[in-house]
């Protein structure tokens, strides 16, 4: 049996692999329609509906997504959503699950351009692009994302870690990005999030996906930043986060 499935996850790996490209680039012509048009709101829509689509063409790869938590609990408003980071497919749960928060992205500004789907949202849909290499550009972009979730009750997401963990184990956290957004929406909630198995799907660098992986997305108690030590906040954070994290 386990010779059986060794072999056929190549051919579901290929075809996990078109499915997500087909999504991507029909999606993308679905965005540009939308925004021109519409405008941002049925944007946010065709992204979320995208979203959906990519965490159940996993299945053609024996992978599962799997939420602990209830969404439902987070009050509408400010949030900034701090997450520990496995790979890519961290991404479409965040925006499916927690779609009534508007999530938003603060990325790197390579993925700006060249991905279908996934540029024209980073571009359109709210999220900031920053140069990681750049500190003052880079916190400038920071304050202005948070600005904008302050300004319309929209969420921001943050991989306080920098970079994706390719094993699944926890990195230091870089502190400078979440100290600014504190400054800069005080009166926000805090949503911890902790995520298992993501970097599973790429540890054989996509080929094959390891059939019968699962994804866990925890969502933790939302916490308030106002009246919090910075410092020991974030602190208090990264335990609850990488507590949650199964090695």
């Amino acid at each position: 049996m386990q010779k059986f499935w060794s072999i056929i996850t190549f051919p579901l790996s290929v075809l996990y692999w078109m499915t997500f490209f087909l999504i991507l680039i029909v999606f993308h012509g679905f965005q540009w329609i939308a925004f021109n048009i519409f405008g941002y709101t049925s944007h946010k829509k065709v992204v979320d509906v995208m979203n959906f689509f990519i965490i159940k063409a996993m299945y053609i790869a024996g992978v599962r997504y799997r939420l602990n938590g209830n969404p439902q609990r987070i009050p509408i408003g400010p949030n900034i959503i701090i997450s520990n980071h496995q790979s890519m497919f961290d991404i479409p749960p965040l925006i499916w699950y927690l779609k009534r928060l508007h999530p938003k992205f603060i990325a790197k500004k390579e993925l700006g351009k060249g991905v279908p789907g996934i540029s024209y949202n980073l571009r359109h849909g709210g999220s900031v692009l920053i140069d990681r290499s750049n500190r003052a550009s880079a916190m400038k972009g920071i304050i202005s994302i948070g600005n904008y979730i302050a300004e319309n009750d929209r969420a921001v997401v943050i991989f306080p870690e920098g970079t994706r963990s390719k094993d699944g184990v926890p990195k230091n956290w870089k502190k400078g990005g979440l100290m600014t957004l504190f400054q800069t929406v005080p009166n926000a909630t805090v949503i911890p999030v902790t995520i298992n198995g993501s970097w599973k799907i790429l540890k054989n660098g996509g080929w094959p996906i390891p059939f019968g992986t699962t994804i866990d997305l925890t969502i933790h108690e939302p916490m308030t930043v106002l009246g919090q030590d910075a410092g020991e906040f974030i602190s208090r954070i990264e335990a609850i986060v990488n507590a949650g994290v199964v090695q």
